[in-house]
């Protein structure tokens, strides 16, 4: 009878010896690679880290920031997703780095925009449709939430200019209504 539970057991302690370790070192290299600060670790990307520093997703009256994880990949939910694209993002910035003998910023930004979608702005961008005192603004938010067939548009095709731009000083955006949550 013991003989029966000794093979399972080995698989199940040998299993957990390997996984643990795998997991843990996995994990902390997610951790370590998804800040800013690493981002800029990269000359090419400097421009946009100290672009990102000096912007309103940086510097708000709401004191929340949103880094470069929030913007350029899915949400961290999804899992799988996220995984993959983290890991695509990371060999293409590495493979750029050693082979590209100007990067061109520009280039870059049109893609970088075009592969943003709407979702990740509306991780943070919650109540767009519920601005009481922006009634324009909200109008033209529910013709991107519930467009029409062919009319589709993204968030960035109207706030092109809210991060990586650069300023000569930081651009505080000053609430003037009360605070209320994140539909900033």
């Amino acid at each position: 009878m013991q003989r029966r539970y000794l093979k399972p057991l080995i698989f199940i302690v040998l299993g957990l010896l390997v996984a643990f370790p795998l997991f843990s070192l996995t994990y902390y290299t997610m951790v370590r690679t998804s800040t800013p600060q690493f981002c800029a670790s990269c000359h090419e990307i400097e421009f946009a880290y100290n672009t990102w520093k000096t912007s309103s997703h940086t510097n708000n009256s709401h004191g929340f920031v949103a880094d470069c994880m929030d913007c350029h990949l899915p949400a961290p939910h999804d899992t799988f997703n996220f995984f993959y694209a983290k890991t695509m993002h990371g060999i293409k910035d590495v493979i750029a780095h050693f082979t590209m003998e100007e990067y061109d910023r520009e280039k870059n930004r049109k893609k970088a925009y075009a592969s943003i979608k709407n979702d990740q702005c509306q991780k943070c961008h919650l109540n767009i449709l519920y601005m009481p005192y922006k009634r324009g603004a909200m109008l033209a938010h529910r013709s991107v939430v519930y467009a029409r067939p062919g009319y589709e548009k993204k968030c960035v095709d109207c706030h092109r200019n809210l991060v990586h731009v650069p300023r000569e000083q930081y651009d505080y955006i000053q609430s003037k209504e009360p605070y209320r949550g994140l539909g900033i």
